[in-house]
């Protein structure tokens, strides 16, 4: 008996059969379209990452806090009052940090601390950065 049911189970899976066909697949042609808009954007934001150079310079350090609503109302001052400043937020737990610009020589740095510490009477201090050269400028067409 022991011998049987193995041989029975092993004679009848050999009759059976998978299905035989294809699959129709049925989408939105407007998923196409969306996957060609993303992978264009990311084409951009890896390749062009040559043309977004990077050097050696010095960003102002705005504010340092661990209350977040306090670290975006000194990004959107510098928006404000500083359009030329490109400012930088992130998070480094517990802390809120904010810098700004992205200058590559210590004198324009010095003098945008000045103009920054109306601003923001708890200091404005001067730090080391990898910084973007020219962003703005740097598209060769």
């Amino acid at each position: 008996m022991k011998y049987i049911l193995p041989f029975l189970m092993m004679f009848l899976s050999c009759q059976l059969m998978a299905q035989s066909g294809g699959v129709a697949v049925y989408k939105d042609p407007r998923i196409d379209l969306l996957l060609k808009k993303q992978a264009d954007v990311n084409n951009f934001s890896t390749r062009n990452a040559a043309a977004r150079r990077t050097a050696p310079g010095y960003r102002l350090l705005v504010i340092s806090t661990n209350n977040k609503a306090e670290a975006i109302a000194a990004r959107t001052k510098i928006y404000s009052n500083f359009p030329e400043l490109k400012p930088y937020m992130w998070h480094q737990s517990p802390y809120f940090k904010v810098k700004a610009g992205n200058f590559t020589s210590r004198q324009e740095a010095q003098a945008y601390q000045k103009k920054l510490a109306a601003f923001f009477p708890g200091g404005v201090f001067l730090m080391n950065d990898v910084v973007e050269v020219s962003p703005e400028n740097n598209r060769e067409d």
